[in-house]
């Protein structure tokens, strides 16, 4: 199962960090390859669920996402699923001086003919994380304190 991790800290404050994003809506901002984010059910605490489309590897992607753990101001567990894919978006939240400290980590598995890609993902995954963590930094330091 392809998966990256990566740290880093914020100006936000461990509970506008966790706020931001337990909201997955927000993931049109934060995530480069999100194109659209809407909340199909629920009440943004566990079990809400998403339809999210993204461009990944050049192909528009849709995958239905659900709330599966939030442990506020700590963690937000998302998992993401549609034919031929299984993703976790899991988000560990400490406190790092006046801001926070976040801890990223997106682990994905591939079924049927998307299983073939399950190489050139995690070539790709590299990349995509620097640019995710970028961005996701830019929108968590713009958070109300």
């Amino acid at each position: 199962m392809p998966s990256i991790t990566r740290t880093f800290t914020t100006t936000a404050p461990p509970e506008a960090a966790h706020a931001y994003l337990a909201d997955f809506r927000n993931a049109e901002a934060r995530d480069p390859g999100t194109r659209t984010c809407e909340r199909t059910g629920g009440d943004g605490g566990v079990g809400t669920t998403y339809r999210n489309v993204s461009s990944f590897l050049g192909r528009e992607v849709e995958v239905a996402y659900t709330t599966v753990e939030l442990v506020p101001p700590t963690l937000v567990h998302l998992r993401g699923t549609n034919e031929q894919f299984e993703g976790h978006d899991i988000f560990e939240v400490r406190a790092s001086g006046a801001g926070s400290e976040v801890t990223y980590t997106a682990r994905m598995g591939f079924s049927g003919v998307s299983r073939l890609a399950s190489p050139l993902v995690q070539a790709y995954l590299p990349v995509l994380a620097r640019k995710t963590v970028d961005q996701l930094r830019s929108c968590l330091d713009r958070q109300p304190g």
